[in-house]
């Protein structure tokens, strides 16, 4: 059995990190998938095997994992600012030494004069020094260590190389000042405090920002209320939300947070749906409406009947989906993490070849010149930027989206549908309200409109298609007392047969009435009816053709308008109905649509699709129907309106919770938004060090005369990678339709 793993991983220190646990793990028997971020810190992995064994695989590579919950929580949020807080105390006490020493320094320079006490002094602090490193930076020194072990390197060995450089090279000066002329006795032990105040100010940063982009998701947690009031025994009692069990009835009073998934079995209200689905208007709810954890009661009282509780309401879910998406991995994150895992060894390299060559042909002292400008190439290059370049403009477009009710399932939707083509709609649910009405009876002359509307509607009494409900609810306003059925057969996109009040009927199209060689052309007006848009739905009794019922749906009313800002995307709109070509004509024609397709059969949806994407074009399915599940798995991107079937929303890469359309134009305009943020935070790190990499290896120094402090290396490497935090936080304030 395979199962899915959640690792945080507590020394994940660069993107080159996240390739190393991911070559070590997939090789493993039992492993189907495994993916690393670097911004969230967790791994998420597919296996049969056991969650020791891949603890084990994971410490062997030198890094350590602990289970992680799929979900976040309040608990491990807390824990989150705990960590925060620590890298900000770090960061302060590294950079009160760090400007302590430079004041000494600039009053008791080295370079003054050989003296005893001078020397001791700089000794005491050099070793005191020491402590304040280990301090603040301890756990990358640790991490460099265990990256050593393990014959491997990460952004832990750049810094610790770095600052052990600078460090080092200044001891050396303290302990035998006599070897090295005036100009050279210079120390740099508040260069490698000040560098350890950068870093660590950086991270922390960076640490909150990612929670703050995480905290539109987070606050999801917050609107389950603590407690739910349960009638148990006729009695009305509050009880922990943990201890409320499937079927339990509660009650809801006015204001008060939904606290499970039911469905209405007393009373009315509004219900205000914001936070899920970015719709403002509360929506109203009767008996047997279905209500979802963490919406809002707005105004009446109901009791309701306990459909998912805890992990399963649709409010854990979408935390869930949500998680997975933010960890789940774009093609251009997979290209920064391949780029990042030689970065490392390649900075090294060009970190030793630089002192090389400052030892051949530098300018004394040469020494000075070789530590100087290799601590400033490792310290400038660290990929940190690099890595957090696709990483955090995946979780900022996830939130955005779920912000706007949009759940993104598969972490490559959120680049694909920024670049479809084609979107494919179906049109009854999906373009159209899905809720029809019966607007005409056409029937023959041995029988009576309300006979037939009778005979139809007690073959329909037991299903949810909304065509079915249509005819119960049309029978119901006549007053008609429905009849038992006998012998029912569902044949999926024909229709449905029954016995009633012993006679056979049968309820479909005309494709499914020819099949039986039944003739409708003596209705009359049937024509002009379909011109308008009307669905005719046709029945026969014994064989013989009875009658037509009218169905009429009503469009959406922002479908014109998403049609006409999809044409000015330069995206392709079809209509993919099984309903017969007028109908499918007209409601095309009213919403501006490119192209129809109708009169198709459930299993001939996704060959349509397939079609599409031969010819070329990058095809979105939207749908909300299971006669759409099989064409949403078939496109490049499924797009499943969220009130529609959990088998529609199973199949979809994207599922829209709100029932607006433009959500659609809000999936795309969040895609292409990440997707560009992410090319700006990739291209703005592999530029600054493409330019930085020379300048500290002291590319200038013939023109000028002057090297890049190691310091300033430091700060300008942390302010890269804030810079990206701060580009990808952009697309939590992007505007939406």
């Amino acid at each position: 059995m395979v199962h899915e793993y959640h690792l945080k991983i507590t020394n994940l220190s660069c993107a080159s990190c996240v390739r190393r646990i991911e070559a070590a793990v997939r090789p493993v028997p039992g492993v189907e998938s495994v993916e690393v971020n670097f911004a969230t810190q967790e791994a998420i992995i597919h296996a049969s095997v056991p969650l020791e064994t891949l603890v084990q695989v994971i410490h062997q590579a030198g890094y350590h994992a602990i289970a992680a919950p799929s979900q976040p929580n309040h608990h491990h949020a807390h824990e989150s600012q705990v960590a925060i807080a620590k890298q900000f105390i770090k960061a302060a006490v590294a950079a009160a030494a760090g400007l302590l020493l430079m004041i000494l320094g600039s009053f008791y320079p080295l370079s003054a004069g050989l003296t005893l006490a001078l020397q001791e002094m700089w000794l005491v602090l050099g070793f005191l020094s020491v402590g304040v490193l280990w301090f603040s930076a301890g756990d990358i020194y640790r991490g460099a260590w265990a990256a050593f072990k393990h014959r491997s390197s990460n952004m832990d060995t750049l810094i610790a190389l770095g600052t052990g450089v600078a460090w080092a090279f200044s001891m050396i000066v303290t302990l035998f000042p006599a070897y090295f002329p005036a100009s050279a006795r210079h120390v740099y032990f508040e260069s490698a405090l000040m560098i350890v105040a950068f870093i660590q100010l950086g991270a922390a940063l960076e640490a909150r920002t990612r929670a703050n982009t995480k905290a539109s998701v987070e606050a999801l947690l917050a609107l389950t209320p603590p407690t739910a009031r349960v009638v148990r025994d006729g009695v009305e009692v509050d009880i922990p939300l943990s201890e409320v069990q499937l079927d339990d009835v509660v009650r809801v009073r006015p204001g008060e947070k939904i606290p499970v998934d039911g469905v209405i079995i007393s009373g009315s209200s509004n219900i205000d749906q914001s936070m899920l689905t970015g719709e403002p208007l509360p929506v109203s709810v009767f008996e047997h409406s279905r209500v979802t954890a963490g919406t809002v009661n707005v105004t009446g009282t109901f009791l309701c009947k306990a459909t998912a509780v805890g992990a399963d309401t649709t409010l854990a879910r979408i935390v869930e989906l949500v998680h997975r998406a933010e960890n789940a991995k774009p093609t251009l994150a997979r290209l920064a993490d391949t780029l990042a895992s030689v970065f490392v060894p390649l900075v090294i390299v060009v970190a030793l070849i630089t002192g090389v060559i400052w030892f051949l042909v530098g300018p004394e002292p040469r020494l000075a010149y070789v530590a100087l400008t290799m601590a400033t190439v490792l310290l400038i290059a660290c990929p940190c930027a690099l890595g957090l370049a696709s990483p955090l403009a995946v979780m900022a477009g996830v939130g955005r989206a779920a912000k706007a009710g949009i759940l993104i399932r598969e972490g490559e939707a959120l680049q694909t549908v920024g670049q479809l083509t084609t979107l494919v709609f179906d049109k009854t649910g999906t373009l159209t309200l899905g809720k029809p009405m019966v607007v005409g009876v056409m029937c023959s002359p041995y029988l009576t409109e309300a006979i037939l509307l009778r005979y139809a509607a007690s073959v329909e009494q037991g299903s949810n298609h909304p065509i079915a409900k249509a005819l119960v609810m049309a029978a119901k306003v006549e007053n008609q007392i429905l009849s038992s059925v006998t012998g029912f057969q569902d044949y999926p996109g024909l229709g449905v047969m029954a016995v009633v009040e012993g006679k056979q009927l049968r309820l479909g199209n005309l494709a499914w009435m020819k099949q039986a060689n039944l003739s409708f052309d003596g209705f009359t007006g049937l024509h002009d009816a379909q011109a308008l848009g009307q669905t005719p739905v046709y029945v026969s009794v014994d064989d013989e053709a009875a009658g037509v019922i009218l169905m009429s749906d009503t469009l959406r009313p922002e479908a014109k308008s998403v049609m006409q800002a999809l044409h000015d995307l330069n995206i392709k709109t079809v209509l993919l109905s099984g309903d017969h070509w007028a109908a499918a004509r007209e409601v095309a024609k009213q919403c501006g649509m490119d192209e129809v397709m109708a009169e198709v059969l459930p299993a001939e949806k996704a060959d349509k699709i397939k079609q599409l994407q031969t010819q070329g074009e990058r095809v979105g399915m939207v749908g909300d129907g299971i006669n759409d599940a099989p064409a949403l798995a078939t496109a490049n991107v499924g797009i499943a309106i969220g009130s529609g079937t959990d088998v529609a929303i199973e199949s979809a890469d994207l599922i829209l919770l709100g029932h607006s359309l433009n959500g659609i134009l809000n999936a795309i305009v969040i895609s292409r938004a990440t997707v560009k943020n992410m090319k700006q935070n990739f291209f703005g790190a592999l530029i600054y060090n493409v330019l930085a990499i020379p300048v500290a290896a002291g590319v200038l120094y013939p023109i000028t005369g002057t090297l890049l402090n190691p310091m300033i290396a430091g700060a300008a490497m942390a302010l890269s990678s804030f810079t990206v935090v701060m580009n990808a936080s952009r697309l939590k304030r992007l505007p939406l339709h």
